[in-house]
This record gives C-alpha cells, structure tokens and sequence, in this order.
C-alpha cells in the first residue's frame, strides 16, 4: 500500500526526464549601474537569468520585484514580457534594440550602463516542442527563483553555466547544441527545486498528474495517443464510474477528458508536421485518425492552421538550423 505516493512522484520524473528544449538565443551581458534592460515577450517560452557577478532586480507585471544575487537562478514562464533592473526604480530599454557584439545567431555579449558598479549576467530564452514539458510549464508561477544560498544547488548551477559559457564562446561544431542541453539541466534544476519546495502549493494538470486516479488516466493518454480512447475506457483507466470521472477530470485539468485528448494528440501532430520527413497520413495515423480528412478538420479546428500551413512554417526554420549547424 505504500506504493502509491511513489506512482504520482513517478509520473513528475518521467515528464522532467522527456523535458526537451530548443535554444532561442543566450546573452552574456556586462552592465554597470545604473542601467535597466526590458526583455519582451516572446510567446510559448521560457526565460532564465543568473547573475554571476554583482546582483540585480527581476520585475515582473503583478509580482513583486525579486533580488537577484550571485548564484541564483530565476526562471520566467509563459512567454510573458519582464524586466532586469539594477535598481527597482529604475527605466528599462529594449535588449534587442541594443547594440551587441554577435559571437553567432543565437549567442551575443551585451556591454551596457552607466559606469558605476559593475554586474554581469547570463541569460536565456529558450521553447519546448514536448507537450508533456507545455503542459508542466503552464503550472509555473510568473516568476520561479532558486537561491544562490543552497550550496548544493549553488555549485551545480555554477558549473553547468560555466559549461555552457565555454560551449558558445569557442564557437566549435555543435555548440549550440550543447548549450540547449545544458539549458535543460538548469531549467530542470528550477523545477525540481520549486516541486520539491511546497508539492501541495500545485493546481491545475500537476496536481492531476499527482493525483492517483486522473494522473493514470492522464499518463494512459500519453503513453498510447493513438489509441481509439473512449470516455468508458479512461474512466476504467481511473478505475471511476464516467460521470465522476467527467467531472473529477474536468475539474481539475480544466477541461473535459476528450477535449484534452484531442488538444495533447494535435500537440505531439505539430510536432511531427515540423519534420518533412512525415507526411500527413502518417501523422493522421500516429495520433489515432483512421482518415486523413478528419485528422485534417480536428487539427485546424484545435491549432487554427491546417497541417499544411504548419509544415510550410517550419521549412524556413528547418532550412536556417541547418545552416546554423553547419558553422
């Protein structure tokens, strides 16, 4: 009977172990006071800030501006607009329309301020493809910070950055690529830390992914999406009667079961739209559709776009990493 706490903690390790990130772009900034950067939104990803040096304020619209000292490590979720700030007051101009020294693509060195104090910072943006890692990440709080103070913590944040400082400054083959798996450790390490920290604080789809009946229903999904779900069989899954099953699910996910199903199965076809080795049938059939033209009609009404239209979106982008790669 001890066994179930183990299946819930199960389920959140097997999300953090699939957890996957593709890098946007990484800046190392050097700033002396004062000095005031605003970071704009950029939808569907996650920011990171660690100062290595000197310490700065994390403004955010509707939480209270956060310290940041050496070692700490700040995350912020959903995408949302935010601010870096050498003191709380202060004005803030826009990072990307700054002059920056480029080392590539994705990685440049920022020199900004006013010639006081100095502080030097590095930061990330980087977007899930997963949409197990989607789902965990709509659970964050606008703001997700681990201290500096934890020395465990502390010295395994130091040194992945310093890998990862390593990885983009000598510009060898495959830089980029070891610097988005290091921005998986450091992401990881924030949301374990913030799991761990209060695990009854979570609602929403961690709290069901916890919970032992609507987290099995809810991992059965995941793990076979193509099968020909039915509510009377996830409801077996949860070992619950259909209509409490419904209203449990519903409650807690924040939507019907069928619903999620079908917005988790167009999730991972968007995924497989993006590789143009996949054509739509094979995805149709990967997520559960007999028939293409249905596939077809779920997908555009879930996602808004055709499956066309988002393969034809993600050619250009394919064609750019490939060139990227190539340096």
């Amino acid at each position: 009977m001890e066994a179930t706490p183990w299946d819930s903690r199960d389920r959140i390790a097997r999300v953090l172990q699939t957890l996957r990130m593709r890098g946007v772009f990484y800046c190392r900034s050097e700033l002396t006071q004062p000095w005031g950067l605003e970071m704009p939104a950029i939808p569907d990803s996650v920011s990171f800030h660690v100062p290595t040096f000197g310490s700065c304020w994390l403004r955010v619209d509707g939480v209270d501006p956060v310290e940041l000292r050496p070692g700490d490590l700040a995350l912020v979720p959903h995408g949302r607009g935010h601010e870096i700030l050498s003191s709380p007051g202060i004005g803030s101009s826009r990072v990307d329309l700054l002059p920056q020294h480029y080392l590539g693509p994705h990685y440049s060195v920022l020199r900004h301020g006013g010639g006081g104090r100095a502080t030097q910072l590095i930061c990330g943006i980087v977007a899930f493809d997963d949409p197990a890692a989607r789902e965990l990440v709509r659970g964050l709080p606008k703001i997700l910070t681990v201290s500096g103070d934890e020395p465990v913590m502390a010295s395994s944040v130091r040194d992945t950055l310093r890998l990862m400082a390593d990885e983009l400054t000598r510009a060898q083959p495959g830089a980029e690529a070891v610097a988005t798996r290091l921005s998986d450790i450091l992401v990881v390490q924030a949301i374990r830390a913030w799991l761990a920290h209060d695990p009854t604080s979570h609602d929403g789809w961690l709290l069901a992914l916890h919970d032992d009946r609507i987290g099995g229903a809810l991992e059965a999904m995941h793990a076979e999406p193509h099968r020909a779900w039915n509510l009377e069989q996830l409801a077996r899954v949860a070992t619950m009667s259909r209509s409490a099953f419904s209203a449990r699910f519903t409650g807690m996910v924040g939507e019907a079961p069928m619903a999620y199903l079908t917005r988790w199965r167009m999730s991972l076809a968007v995924n497989r739209l993006r590789d143009d080795r996949a054509t739509v049938a094979q995805v149709a059939a990967e997520v559960g559709y007999e028939s293409e033209a249905a596939f077809t009609r779920a997908f555009a009404r879930t996602i808004g776009q055709t499956p066309g239209a988002v393969r034809r979106q993600a050619a250009p982008a394919s064609a750019s990493a490939s060139g990227s790669n190539a340096l």
